[in-house]
């Protein structure tokens, strides 16, 4: 009752918000959108909504019908995430490849709305991960760019804006040959079968002439290496199912998801933004200086993911240093964790100083991080609630370059109240 009393407080009686809608974080930035939003703005780009004036919104649409696409075998308690996360997260290639610590795409959707981007800006993310931003912008009209310094990242994050345009009949048509594409790919693992040293694509140097040529175009291509990938990180994490079954029910999930988002594409005739996703330091960016419109990203949580170790698989196929990678992402570098964080500190100023230099002024850059005040409070020998979680350390370094705090959002994080108990999204304009 008290729900709803605050829900008609805030908004128009012809918004009506999606369900499962259950954070004090959501509602809040609903209601920037439907301050900042027309109603066709709403209907086009909104990140809350079901309906404006009885109008379904693009975003339900596109989250709307089936769920996800799961093997069979998937854990139940999977399962149950992408169901009670139907709007959240899942949808369009979000659902291709569980990077740990990824954004909610929905909650990167509605940022952007919140940073005042519009279709036909261009929005930077320095460090991409999984690129769901990138994603997100491209669903939005918005164009992008992203940069990761791990080669892994750089290839996930690029597979998955292929999934735009992918070819659909050679996914079929690999889903139906799987076994022979999961014994080549076992020769590619063991490293029998070489891989180019072209990082956007990673395509054998020698190609089987009894397979699918189709097989070989960059966009297919890429997908099925991914889902390869996808499925020796989950024959780490489980036995339930032989490998080789476990990469027909992923590369059936990845032609699912690549063939919703492509009719809902084509129903909703989406205006696609342009995205670009490379490889690079973000400590130094290959851009010229005021030429982005808006920066969001995550820093990574260097102290809770050691990012080369999860990665090890993936990266070894891809024919990563995996030494070399270390020294290079913020937050690893060091032995002890007072060098790391030291490090890190220092790392994620240079990081600022750049996003500073590259955004034009009085345009927003949004920060997602975590407080990681538990890990804080060992390191300083007090009590987490007495140390300054790495919002505040984020706050001063960013005010330090020339980026005015303007405002904060707080999730809280469930399921990981050991590492980090609270995460902030926070808001910054260029001075």
């Amino acid at each position: 009752m008290i729900e709803n009393d605050i829900r008609q407080r805030l908004f128009h009686g012809h918004l009506e918000l999606l369900p499962q809608m259950n954070e004090i974080y959501e509602l809040e930035l609903a209601f920037v959108e439907s301050q900042l939003l027309d109603n066709q703005e709403l209907v086009d780009r909104g990140a809350y909504f079901a309906a404006v004036s009885d109008v379904p919104t693009n975003h339900f649409r596109l989250c709307a019908g089936g769920g996800l696409h799961l093997p069979d075998g998937t854990a139940r308690k999977r399962r149950q995430f992408f169901v009670r996360n139907q709007f959240r997260t899942g949808y369009a290639t979000h659902g291709l490849f569980p990077y740990r610590g990824k954004f909610h795409p929905q909650m990167v959707k509605g940022i952007l709305n919140v940073m005042g981007l519009r279709p036909g800006d261009t929005v930077l993310d320095p460090m991409m991960g999984s690129g769901t931003t990138l994603v997100e912008a491209a669903l939005m009209g918005i164009d992008s760019v992203g940069f990761d310094v791990s080669p892994f990242c750089q290839f996930m994050a690029a597979a998955k804006l292929d999934g735009f345009e992918v070819s659909l009949d050679p996914l079929d048509k690999a889903v139906r040959e799987s076994e022979s594409l999961f014994r080549f790919f076992g020769g590619i693992e063991t490293g029998k079968v070489p891989l180019s040293g072209a990082a956007e694509r990673y395509c054998p140097v020698q190609q089987p002439s009894a397979f699918s040529a189709e097989w070989f175009e960059p966009k297919v291509w890429s997908l099925l290496l991914l889902a390869f990938l996808d499925s020796v990180g989950f024959a780490e994490r489980s036995s339930r199912q032989a490998p080789n079954i476990q990469f027909r029910g992923i590369l059936e999930r990845y032609a699912a998801v690549t063939r919703k988002l492509q009719q809902g594409r084509a129903a909703l005739e989406l205006p696609v933004g342009h995205a670009k996703a490379e490889q690079c330091d973000a400590r130094s960016l290959p851009l010229p200086s005021s030429s982005i419109d808006g920066v969001l990203f995550s820093p990574p949580y260097s102290f809770a993911v050691d990012y080369v170790e999860n990665d090890a698989p993936h990266l070894r196929v891809l024919g990563a240093n995996l030494g070399d990678l270390r020294e290079s992402i913020v937050g690893l570098r060091g032995r002890t964790l007072r060098q790391k964080f030291d490090t890190y500190v220092e790392d994620m100023e240079l990081v600022l100083k750049e996003c500073a230099r590259v955004l034009r002024s009085q345009r927003c850059c949004a920060i997602v991080i975590g407080t990681n005040s538990n890990q804080l409070g060992k390191l300083f020998g007090k009590d987490p609630d007495q140390v300054d979680g790495l919002d505040k350390v984020m706050i001063r370094l960013a005010e330090v370059v020339g980026m005015n705090f303007v405002r904060r959002f707080e999730r809280r994080i469930v399921g990981l109240a050991n590492t980090m108990r609270d995460e902030d999204i926070l808001l910054f304009r260029k001075q």
